[in-house]
């Protein structure tokens, strides 16, 4: 019955494409919850600190974000979750309704299974900012919804009675350990504390929360306790409301929080803001589609593409900063989250075009991470770097920027400070003064010396690292000439070109070398297996990294047709993988890995070898089966919004190949027509005509447009482009 609704309002959308359509009734927030999607489900608003959703009691890869599609049991709503990443963690501050006494003191074994209920799916309601389900065990029904730093909780006890009660779980988490809880009784109603864990990062959340009834008993051991029992004595059909609010700093914070986004706000009127919060952001592109499914698939990825950055800062402006301290930002909302090396590439470039609003808080918060820690953010989560992945992916991202003329941030200073993370030499003496944060090198001192990261060197995934860095120092050059720094435009381009260093002319691949300049041995070398010399990826899925100099690749390759041959070849080589390979590698088609961040821009390189139409018809295939509405229905991590930026970008036709700057390649879009505001009040729109799989030609504003690229400039200045379609 839900996917009909689905499909039905999906159909009045791309039928009417009218402005002020509920795009949020075409999202299924069930897509990806599947597979290896690792998707969060539950309510959250966009951007929000607050992501208040189910956690099953399994463990393993597919449950990073505490929910998995396959999971039959929930063990209570926690408020934090990740969505989409390969690790897990997080899943602080837990509440579950249940009755009765569960046993606290015991192994955690018992008390979860003295709380944790089966569900069934047909129980269960989702949908942007609201999220419900009927505990089969107590008969109880909980629904949520949330603000940017809270959660309104709504139980509906069918039994009633005295031995009604919330469990307050400070224990558990998803994939952490808490090394540090609080509860304090703040009055009749409310409570107070925090949470420390030790995970993926290591962190600390502030909480509080109030409910509507006053509370009669808690069932505790100290302020210091992991678990807490507060009761109710309700009649039958009772509904108890909780309102939490987290904060990074303190229980104040937390507090305040809450007086500023749930004061004087039922259930009902947090979740209808919370829906037209959604379908205000999601309409930001306004599309039509031939389809429903299509619809649906892209609307959803939308919402997906909005969970993060997240807001990571108070009503006041007080964030706990990257150094430690408490901070408080006058001009600008922090955030956090941060999954660079994935969203670089689509979900960035995205923002550009269609949240402009939201950047120049972007822009500060990575130079205020850089000013407390050191370095830009590399993957940043709740004021402490994983340093997950590799490379400077936060490099390109504030590039991009500049590149694109983002207003309301220091150019010079973010340029020194993309110098500083590339670990300049120059900068030395600034990058000195953070010794005491043991900032890792991560090669940056072999690539200045070598120009690539020696595999008898410090680090491992050699070739993965020098490619990443390589792209890195090519931003740096582009934003050098911008602002006019020529030496140093000069020294870091001719460090971006030394991926040649590496280009192999025996095995015809980018390969591991040592200091003194000897490649790796090739014998048992296999360009199908995946190697301690590469992150996530095969040496065919390598070849392609070098999105800042395609042209120069291709002449590498041999030339155009000898480029063409060895792409054509990458899509028929043999997908089978060596047993050890990383589970990340997936959604293969031949060795192209649509499933992993590093091939998303190969397809696109068809463009520049003057074969346009094999750009449009892997875009299309990709977009056609490696995306669909059901709950497996994306082909690998969806990390932080990549894998759904990729989709809006390439339904739209549009793809930034190089890593700033605002190239976007062309390919046959999959919508029917897509518009978006842009500047000065004007709007740009994307129309299709005709059927196919391939361009026939492409207009802008009337006239033919003979190349298979548009600048960002030439989209924010607005109007139409045309792209005719056949076979």
């Amino acid at each position: 019955m839900r996917n009909y609704i689905y499909v039905l309002f999906a159909m009045m959308l791309f039928v009417s494409g009218n402005v002020s359509a509920q795009y949020a009734d075409a999202v299924d927030p069930r897509i990806g919850s599947g597979g290896h999607g690792h998707v969060f489900v539950g309510a959250n608003v966009p951007w929000g600190m607050v992501n208040v959703g189910p956690v099953q009691p399994y463990h393993g890869w597919d449950w990073c974000s505490g929910y998995h599609e396959s999971g039959d049991s929930i063990v209570g709503f926690s408020h934090t979750h990740l969505s989409g990443t390969g690790c897990s963690d997080l899943g602080d501050i837990t509440l579950m309704p249940i009755y009765g006494y569960a046993r606290t003191a015991g192994p955690r074994a018992d008390f979860i299974s003295d709380i944790a209920s089966r569900y069934h799916h047909e129980h269960e309601v989702t949908e942007p900012g609201y999220y419900s389900v009927l505990l089969d065990k107590w008969g109880i029904r909980a629904e949520m919804t949330a603000t940017e730093r809270t959660a309104i909780h709504r139980f509906t006890f069918p039994k009633g009675n005295r031995y009604a009660n919330v469990v307050l779980d400070l224990e558990g988490g998803i994939g952490d350990r808490a090394t540090e809880t609080r509860v304090l009784p703040y009055d009749m109603h409310t409570l107070v504390g925090y949470r420390t864990s030790r995970g993926w990062t290591n962190h600390t959340v502030y909480y509080a929360i109030s409910f509507d009834q006053p509370i009669k008993d808690l069932a505790w051991d100290s302020i210091d306790a992991r678990y807490c029992q507060i009761f109710f004595d309700v009649e039958p059909g009772a509904v108890v409301h909780a309102h939490v609010a987290l904060s990074p700093v303190s229980e104040l914070g937390a507090l305040l929080n809450m007086q500023a986004e749930l004061y004087d706000k039922d259930f009902n009127a947090v979740r209808a803001e919370a829906k037209e919060r959604w379908n205000k952001e999601l309409g930001r592109i306004r599309a039509k589609f031939d389809n429903p499914k299509d619809s649906t698939i892209f609307y959803t990825a939308m919402y997906h593409s909005l969970f993060a950055p997240q807001l990571w800062n108070d009503v006041t402006g007080d964030y706990m900063g990257a150094d430690g301290m408490i901070h408080r930002s006058p001009d600008f909302q922090n955030h956090t989250t941060w999954s660079l090396w994935d969203t670089y590439r689509a979900m960035h470039p995205l923002a550009t075009l269609v949240m402009q609003d939201r950047l120049t808080d972007w822009a500060k918060t990575m130079m205020a991470i850089c000013r407390e820690h050191g370095e830009l953010p590399v993957w940043h989560l709740h004021s402490t770097d994983t340093y997950c992945m590799v490379g400077e992916p936060g490099v390109p991202v504030l590039a991009d920027m500049i590149l694109k003329g983002v207003k309301g941030f220091d150019y010079e200073k973010a340029f020194q400070y993309m110098k500083q993370s590339m670990g300049d030499p120059d900068t030395e003496p600034e990058r000195r003064r953070f010794q005491y944060r043991r900032i890792p090198d991560r090669g940056k001192t072999e690539l200045w010396k070598y120009g690539y990261l020696a595999f008898d060197g410090s680090e491992g995934e050699t070739v993965s690292k020098s490619m990443e860095y390589y792209l890195a120092a090519w931003c740096v050059a582009k934003v050098a000439g911008r602002l006019g720094h020529k030496e140093d435009s000069v020294r870091f381009h001719n460090l971006s070109m030394c991926y040649k260093k590496l280009y192999d002319t025996e095995t015809r691949f980018f390969r591991a070398k040592d200091k003194a300049g000897n490649f790796r041995t090739s014998e048992g070398f296999n360009p199908l297996h995946q190697t301690g010399d590469y992150t996530e990826g095969t040496p065919w899925q390598y070849l392609w990294l070098v999105p800042h100099d395609v042209d120069g690749l291709i002449e590498l390759l041999g030339g155009k047709e000898m480029a063409e041959a060895r792409l054509d070849s990458l899509f028929m080589a043999d997908s089978r993988l060596n047993a050890d390979a990383n589970p990340d590698i997936s959604g293969l088609v031949g060795q192209y890995a649509h499933g992993n961040e590093p091939s998303h821009h190969t397809l696109y390189i068809y463009n520049y070898i003057g074969q346009p139409d094999k750009t449009s018809r892997r875009v299309h295939e990709i977009l056609t089966t490696m995306y669909t509405d059901k709950q497996d229905g994306i082909c690998g991590n969806e990390d932080v919004g990549q894998m759904s930026a990729w989709y809006v970008m390439s339904a739209m036709g549009l793809y930034q190949v190089e890593p700033c700057g605002g190239v976007y390649q062309l390919s046959a879009p999959l919508v029917r027509e897509a518009s978006f505001d842009v500047p000065g009040g004007k709007t740009f729109t994307i129309r299709t005509k005709g059927k196919g799989t391939a361009v026939k030609r492409w207009k802008l504003n009337g006239k033919r447009l003979e190349r298979t690229f548009i600048t960002h400039g030439e989209i924010m200045a607005g109007g139409v482009l045309e792209a005719e379609l056949g076979r």
